[in-house]
């Protein structure tokens, strides 16, 4: 049995120190993940808990990060103070702020398996001893779940080894605290220093290690938000970094508090970093897309647009509601119990859940379609069916559409086919594209309207504001629907954005709406337009490295620069 699933105790809880890794969710370990999952209570700062939550299990206690105007809490200085916000404390309106040792231990001592997550490691990046050890003296069990550390992970990001086939001494420096007899020491050495500092503190740190005897021209590379979509990175020398970040106007800044990564030595010349930025190379890097879709139907096309470094935005344009008259619905769930039909077919995840819901609320499961055919109009519908239990006999061969799964339908055969009747669950707005095929095939088709598609409530006004003044860099659009009703809530989008669309019949309703299609799928797969927008971004970044242009995002464009639309 792993640590992290041992039951608490009676008397004591048991307590996981857990590193959280540098800031992406993906570099989370599998017993970091296993842990939250188990977990009672979860203790952590803000930034720590947007990467670590979506792992907690639900009606999980959460204690965040709070203000604490009366003391510090610089690292090293003591440990943070946080605000409890579970529902005991937020009922009096104003949260409680205690001592992160505390909490955990009080936690513990309650019989709760508390996990206490951090940036980085908690060995060293975080000052979690302090709260090991009271547990230690406390006779509170605990374990600790090593994290990919900051001044590790941030350098892997940045395309920066720290070490190479001839080996080097590695240092690693906290700037915040280093003594001038670090300074010193490192100052002294010719291996790699990997300091930890804040933006606005980086030519200080840069100044502190050619007093100590590094050469001015020692390359340096610093990265800010590292592995995070928001990641940058400069390039500079000791003597230099100073001018760099004021010439990128990165300083002055109110924002220079920023935690950096900086590695110095010659292992982070520019001419390596080029060949190993990996990160910061992906095709829609830093790109914010908007995909107006449903949370639900949004979610794998999220994932996707991730993988290639895009900061997906889901804005719902449509809500599912039941069918006004839901006797029709009933009706056909019953006949489906009793052997009416031979087949049912699914031209959406919304009719899988539409269907899902019915059986629930008379008690049934997916047992009862046993001895009828599935059909799935496409990958995404099918496995909502794999979810609900069921496995469909037909997925089309081909395109994923209404279209595509005629194709691939068979006709009736009186023979070999003992019912002649499909049960066509579907939107009130679906075309009839599939019936008429059905039918042509000798098929007799109960379409039924299993929900109502409606226009969704305009988004947050932050959002709208985005939409039309070119605070995103591309928006999807993978049907007509989509296009009239993102324009109809939120605003026709500013003409930097990049306007992907799924189809011609998509990029027609788009271009009727005054915009300029960029970019268009090869064929009607919504995984498919991602990737046509991905390859749209490696071209266009391509041409601006052979330009010597710097890589800019299209929300980054100077408003001289903006490409007129065409209207037709």
């Amino acid at each position: 049995m792993s640590p992290t699933t041992l039951p608490a105790g009676l008397d004591h809880g048991h307590v996981t120190f857990l590193g959280a890794g540098p800031g992406d969710p993906g570099l989370l370990t599998l017993r970091a993940v296993e842990a939250l999952a188990n977990a009672d209570v979860l203790v952590g700062e803000h930034e720590v808990l947007d990467v670590v939550r979506t792992h907690a299990r639900a009606g999980v206690a959460v204690l965040n990060t709070g203000p604490d105007p009366s003391a510090g809490t610089q690292p090293g200085t003591g440990t943070p103070q946080l605000a409890v916000v579970d529902a005991a404390s937020t009922a009096a309106g104003v949260p409680a702020l205690r001592d992160a040792a505390h909490l955990v231990m009080e936690a513990a001592r309650g019989g709760k398996r508390v996990v206490r997550a951090v940036t980085g490691d908690p060995g060293l990046d975080a000052y979690a001893a302090e709260e090991m050890l009271a547990c230690a003296a406390a006779g509170v069990p605990f374990e600790v779940v090593p994290g990919i550390a900051t001044a590790v992970g941030v350098p892997a990001y940045a395309g920066v080894p720290l070490r190479d086939a001839q080996g080097a001494d590695v240092r690693f420096v906290d700037a915040r605290t280093a003594s001038d007899r670090c300074w010193t020491e490192v100052g002294a050495s010719d291996g790699t220093v990997v300091v930890s500092t804040t933006l606005d503190s980086v030519a200080a740190a840069a100044g502190e290690l050619v007093a100590a005897g590094r050469k001015p021209d020692t390359p340096l590379t610093v990265t800010v938000a590292g592995t995070t979509t928001r990641q940058r990175t400069w390039t500079a020398t000791l003597g230099s970094i100073a001018q760099t970040l004021k010439q990128a106007k990165v300083l002055p800044s109110p924002e220079g508090g920023r935690p950096v990564i900086a590695v110095v030595g010659e292992r982070s010349a520019a001419a390596q970093r080029d060949q190993l930025s990996w990160f910061e190379s992906k095709p829609l890097f830093g790109w914010k897309v908007l995909v107006p879709r449903t949370k639900e139907q949004a979610a794998s096309l999220s994932d996707q647009l991730r993988s290639y470094g895009a900061v997906p935005h889901e804005v719902p344009t449509i809500a599912v509601e039941p069918p006004r008259t839901p006797q029709q619905m009933e009706r056909a769930v019953k006949g489906l119990v009793t052997g009416r039909y031979e087949w049912i077919a699914f031209t959406s995840v919304n009719a899988v859940k539409a269907v899902r819901e019915k059986f629930e609320e008379y008690g049934l499961d997916a047992r009862a379609f046993a001895g009828i055919k599935v059909a799935a109009v496409g990958e995404q519908t099918a496995k909502a069916l794999v979810a609900f239990g069921v496995k469909p006999d037909l997925v089309p061969s081909g395109e994923q559409s209404a279209a595509g799964l005629l194709e691939d339908w068979p006709p009736y055969d009186p023979v070999f086919d003992p019912i002649d009747r499909v049960f066509l669950p579907r939107a009130d707005i679906a075309t009839e594209t599939l019936v008429a095929g059905l039918i042509e095939l000798g098929w007799e088709v109960d379409d039924v309207t299993a929900y109502r598609t409606v226009r969704a409530s305009p988004p947050p006004a932050e959002t709208r504001e985005a939409i039309k003044g070119g605070g995103f860099d591309a928006v999807l659009f993978t049907s007509s629907s989509t296009v009239r009703n993102l324009v109809g809530i939120a605003g026709k989008p500013h003409n930097v954005t990049v306007i992907a669309c799924i189809g011609p019949a998509t990029a027609k309703t788009a271009e009727e709406h005054g915009l300029r299609v960029d970019v268009m799928a090869p064929e009607p797969s919504v995984h498919k337009l991602a990737e046509a927008l991905a390859d749209f971004g490696m071209k266009r970044r391509a041409a601006a490295l052979a330009a010597g242009d710097p890589v800019t995002r299209p929300s980054e464009r100077r408003p001289g620069a903006r490409r007129r639309r065409t209207t037709t």
